[in-house]
């Protein structure tokens, strides 16, 4: 069985406020930097195997102390990138309730798609086929992916058979971790949004 750690970005400028999609420019506050401090020392000694990152510049900057922590060097895998916004990168969320387009993006993402931007079911179909591959090359280890909030909810909602249109039901915050075990066909989630905050492992 492969033990998947999957670690959102710690927190940054935009969070909570705008889409930061793959904007290049978007890096972790002062929050953000403790926040990954932490991360690293709380998975000191987990017995990670590989490091993985979304190319995005917060999911790398998030992943480095724990990558240095264990003498490795984390690899860069589209598969966990964040999502193509198209036209909504960079805009805030009081101006996207304007748009007719973003109800539908938030109540019915099994069949959204930002304008000019990805549709969401190809972000979980992509990312579900970075774990099966991943889990084929990492057989019997822990591995940690360092990724995006609707990312990694994509990929439980897979592991759990929940409709896309139901994501905003649970919560994956910043510097979260969220576990699969997986194997061949079977897959279990272990946590979700753990924060190492009390009562949140």
């Amino acid at each position: 069985m492969t033990t998947v750690l999957l670690i959102r970005h710690a927190s940054h400028a935009l969070v909570g406020k705008a889409v930061a999609g793959r904007r290049d420019d978007v890096r972790l506050d002062d929050t953000g930097r403790g926040q990954a401090d932490a991360l690293a020392q709380r998975l000191a000694d987990s017995a990670i195997s590989a490091v993985y990152t979304s190319p995005r510049e917060r999911a790398l900057q998030t992943a480095a102390p724990l990558a240095k922590r264990l003498g490795l060097t984390p690899v860069v895998d589209a598969a966990f990138d964040e999502i193509d916004f198209g036209d909504w990168t960079g805009k805030a969320f009081g101006e996207l309730a304007l748009d007719p387009g973003w109800p539908l993006w938030v109540d019915k993402r099994s069949i959204a798609q930002p304008p000019n931007g990805e549709r969401f079911a190809a972000v979980q179909q992509r990312a579900v086929d970075g774990i099966q591959r991943l889990r084929a090359r990492h057989p019997d280890e822990k591995i940690a992916i360092y990724s995006h909030a609707d990312v990694i909810k994509s990929v439980l909602a897979h592991v759990l058979h929940l409709s896309l249109d139901d994501l905003e039901r649970f919560e994956v915050a910043p510097a979260s971790i969220s576990i699969v075990v997986a194997g061949g066909a079977w897959a279990q989630v272990k946590l979700i949004n753990g924060t190492g905050e009390a009562g949140n492992t």
